[in-house]
């Protein structure tokens, strides 16, 4: 990031927790740089707005709150707009440049788009909360769900330094932070990119090939930046056979048993790769969260294959008995996409009968909505009417999250008292 002149600043974050965590490291390096944060985005002369485009909808807010602070260049002639985030993501990533010259386009009053990897770790965050901190252990993601934009907006995955992150929690746990929530698009897979390297990893997953090179990576116990890890290797399993390598059922418990760290969160997980020796990790740490969120997207096999996610609806049932077997007393929220390209009223019923077995505590239920650069952008119709979507979104709504809002709010309640 340039030096600044400017010596006010805000930033407007939009999306997931992971951008809430990349907007704390802004914030900590234009600190770095002698500005100071304001609240009143009228008295700043330098404004971040930190993107989303995961949905149409976040993608349009972004468009309109950068035309209407366009409109204070008029007051502030020192007045600089950065845009970064997902949206710059996606436009750096795609080659032929077009989205990058519509963005600017729709968006004349922006100054800068800085790609949020020139960010980087090496300033510590500026926390707002003094007892819970979200620590990112990994960005990008190589699962290429037909209908995800992710790994487009952030590329291939990759690990931090395993020894960065345990560094990271002690120093909060020594600040008094009590709460910790490890961050990544997939954790169940952190690591391993650090353990057979990002270039031997496959990333289509559709494609039939060997998914590392290494054949040393069979070894039970490795070698992590050239010091002996002292550790058998876990694998999890994908594509039907036990081949990603991982370590985060060590980091999990690694940070479960720092002293004066008293409640571990995770996100996200997918349901096809939670390995069972994280199970087992979940279940002898009692301060590892009992509510685990597992992304169910669709209940119809048929829509989940066109989704490109591997598992069925009968291995999903079957994992979140396994968990409850094991954990008890835990909860599972999940998302939902409703919509899908296709999506009959068979396949959507689908959905409504495993969501009645799995009793999930919480869901996250979205309205399909297309993204470009998927691979159900070029191979599939958005062909469901709104008005339709708007009838089963409601019809999960009513059967998730309405029934549950006197749970919901106790279990925020008991969040909140942990802050």
């Amino acid at each position: 990031m340039k030096k600044i002149i400017s010596r006010k600043f805000s930033i407007i974050t939009f999306g997931c927790q992971q951008n809430v965590a990349d907007s704390e490291r802004i914030e900590s390096v234009l600190n770095s740089q002698g500005m100071v944060r304001v609240d009143d985005i009228n008295t700043a002369d330098y404004i971040v707005i930190n993107t989303c485009m995961v949905r149409q909808m976040a993608e349009n807010r972004v468009y309109g709150i950068v035309y209407n602070l366009g409109k204070l260049k008029h007051k502030n002639s020192k007045l600089k707009i950065v845009v970064t985030g997902c949206m710059v993501g996606m436009a750096v990533r795609e080659k032929s440049g077009n989205f990058l010259k519509l963005i600017k386009e729709r968006m004349p009053a922006a100054d800068e788009f800085l790609p949020i990897e020139e960010i980087g770790f090496d300033h510590e965050p500026v926390r707002t909360d003094q007892v819970s901190a979200w620590v990112p252990i990994s960005n990008g993601c190589n699962n290429f769900c037909t209908f995800c934009v992710v790994p487009f907006t952030r590329g291939r995955e990759i690990s931090r330094p395993y020894e960065d992150i345990i560094r990271e929690c002690k120093e909060l746990a020594k600040k008094g932070y009590k709460n910790i929530t490890l961050l990544g698009m997939n954790v169940n897979s952190y690591g391993a990119d650090l353990v057979a390297g990002k270039e031997n990893i496959q990333v289509m997953r559709d494609l039939d090939k060997k998914y590392f090179s290494n054949s040393k990576l069979k070894n039970k116990n490795f070698k992590l930046n050239n010091k002996n890890f002292g550790r058998k290797l876990i694998y999890v399993k994908h594509l039907g056979r036990y081949r990603i390598p991982t370590l985060f059922p060590y980091l999990l418990e690694d940070v479960a048993k720092i002293p004066g760290i008293e409640h571990v969160d995770f996100m996200s997980s997918n349901p096809w790769d939670f390995s069972e020796e994280l199970i087992d990790v979940v279940a002898r740490n009692k301060n590892i969260t009992r509510l685990l969120h597992f992304a169910l997207q669709s209940g119809s096999n048929s829509v989940l294959k066109r989704m490109n996610r591997w598992y069925t609806q009968e291995e999903y049932l079957a994992l979140l008995k396994n968990v409850r077997a094991k954990v008890p007393g835990v909860e599972f929220s999940t998302d939902i996409i409703v919509g899908f390209c296709g999506e009959t009223e068979e396949e959507f019923q689908e959905t409504v009968d495993l969501v009645k077995k799995a009793k999930f505590f919480k869901a996250y239920i979205a309205r399909y909505s297309d993204r470009p650069m998927t691979a159900a952008h070029k191979a599939f119709k958005d062909d469901i009417p709104a008005e339709v979507k708007k009838r089963r979104w409601k019809i999960l709504e009513n059967l998730i999250n309405q029934p549950n809002l006197t749970k919901m709010k106790e279990y925020k309640r008991k969040r909140t008292a942990r802050s």
